[in-house]
Parts: structure tokens; sequence; C-alpha cells
């Protein structure tokens, strides 16, 4: 009867011990996820998703890697322009792990790895830039990054999907130097359009005096080419040559009396002594 029951207890325990072992052994692998083997600390082999066998006591699932798409959050950080200006940046990665093998032997930690990665690739990318280049070349700053994390991580066994510049700008007193700045300029920009309307303004003023001056000299002209008819044709119904000068002069004198006359500020007007000799050279005669 001893004997009977030692041996049932056996049997169960030799039982709950095949049923635990085989429990231990069954692995049921999520999709998105593979799971890394090794076998007395060695590498074995990596289950897929879906049912899969291992030894117990033999082997142990080192690692769960997942294979979905990743997204990594870079941190803020200052960067120092070339030209000496800092700037704050952050971004965003998108990566997924190609080679779960590569991946949990080539690196302790890959995201942090790919963080610090990414982090000192900006820096680099941004330092050889300007403030202004950097601030208008998030795509050509985008593309040179992926390009240069995408070969180092390939070895870690990660694919770099994407990589998104969330935010780039000045930090706070390059901020105010920079309001100072365009402030500045906008003052400079006002100067030289006062000093380009004075400009033309006397540009225009100078023109006017000239077209002006054009005009009485044309005048001038033209009322010399009256009087000089005016005398040819007095010259012509007399003999006397002196008496066409006389004319022209006398002409002069009686205009010169009437404009003093018109004027507000005359108050008197002073006739010559030799009025009737003047008055006989306007009228052709001769004195006597």
């Amino acid at each position: 009867m001893v004997e009977e029951f030692s041996g049932l207890v056996v049997g169960i325990a030799v039982f709950g011990l095949l049923a635990v072992l085989l429990a231990n052994g069954v692995r049921t692998v999520s999709q998105g996820e593979e799971w890394v083997v090794e076998r007395f600390g060695k590498y074995l082999r990596t289950l897929p998703p879906g049912l899969s066998f291992i030894i117990p006591l033999f082997d142990r699932v080192a690692y769960r890697v997942i294979t979905k798409d990743i997204v990594l959050d870079i941190d803020k950080q200052e960067v120092i322009t070339s030209d000496n200006a800092v700037i704050s940046t952050n971004a965003v990665s998108f990566i997924k792990v190609a080679d779960p093998v590569a991946c949990v032997y080539g690196v302790v930690d890959f995201r942090v790895a790919v963080r610090n990665l990414v982090q000192t690739s900006l820096r680099s990318i941004i330092g050889e830039m300007t403030l202004d280049d950097a601030l208008s070349s998030r795509e050509q700053i985008k593309t040179r990054l992926r390009s240069m994390v995408a070969e180092e991580m390939t070895s870690w066994g990660i694919t770099m999907k994407t990589v998104e510049i969330q935010d780039i700008q000045p930090s706070g007193s390059m901020q105010q130097a920079m309001e100072q700045q365009a402030a500045a300029e906008r003052e400079r920009k006002a100067m030289v359009t006062r000093a380009e309307g004075a400009k033309q303004s006397a540009i225009l003023e100078a023109e006017g005096r000239l077209e002006s001056a054009k005009r009485d000299a044309e005048a001038e002209v033209t009322l010399a080419e009256a009087s000089k008819k005016a005398i040819l044709l007095v010259k012509e119904t007399t003999d006397d040559t002196a008496l066409p000068l006389g004319y022209l002069l006398g002409q002069r004198y009686v205009d010169a009396i009437k404009t003093m006359a018109s004027s507000e500020g005359g108050k008197f007007v002073l006739l010559p002594a030799d009025l009737q000799e003047a008055v006989r050279g306007i009228l052709g005669r001769k004195g006597g």
C-alpha cells in the first residue's frame, strides 16, 4: 500500500514537473515583437511572431525586441552657429529595429544611443551654418541629419525611417539682439528713403530752375530777334543811321518807366531833363 502511494506521488511529481517544463518551453510571441533566445548565455536563435518552443533549463528568452516603428523625442539643446549665434533646437526621430540580434548585441541601449547620435549630429550640422541659414533651412538640415545617422545606425540593426526638426529658434538673448537689429535696419531704410526723397526733390528743383533759365534765355532771344526786326524796319524807312538805335533806346526807356510806375513800392517817377529829345528819338524825328 505504501509503495503504491509512493509511486503515485512520484508519478504526480514527474507529471507536474513535465507540465511546468512544457509550459516554460512553449512561447507565444506577439505580432510586432521578436524574442532573442540564448542557451547558456550564448545567442541561439530569434523567435518570430507566433507559437515557438524552447528547451527549458537550457534556453531562455534574453530580450524581447519591439519591431514596430519607435518614436524617439530628441531633447532640446543649445547650439552655436558658425557666426557665434546661440539657437535652441529639438527633433523627433522615427526608427525601426530591422535586426534584433544586432540591436541587442551591438549597443547597450539603442534608444539612448540613437538620441545621443541625433543630438551630436544635429549640433555638428547647425554649427557649420550661419544663423540665417539655420533658421531658414529645416529641410536641408533634416536631409543631412538623416544621411549622417543612417549609416551608423545600420551597424546597430536599426533603420532610420525619418527625422523631423520640431523647433529651431534663437535663444532669448539672441532674439532680443535680433529685434534690436531689425529696428536698426528699419530706421536705416527710413533714413535712406528720406534721403532719396530729398535727393529727388533737389533734382526736380534744379531741373525746374534749368528749365526756367532755358525759357528765359529763349524769351531773351525772341525779344532780341523782335528788336532786330524793328530796327531794320525803322532803318528801311529813313536814311538816318542813328535813328534806329535811338528808337530802340527810347523804347526801352519808356518800358522801364512804365514798370517803375506800376510797381507797388514805387511812389515817385523821375523823368529826365532831356525828355523831349527822348520822345523825338522814339518818334523818329530830329530835335530842332
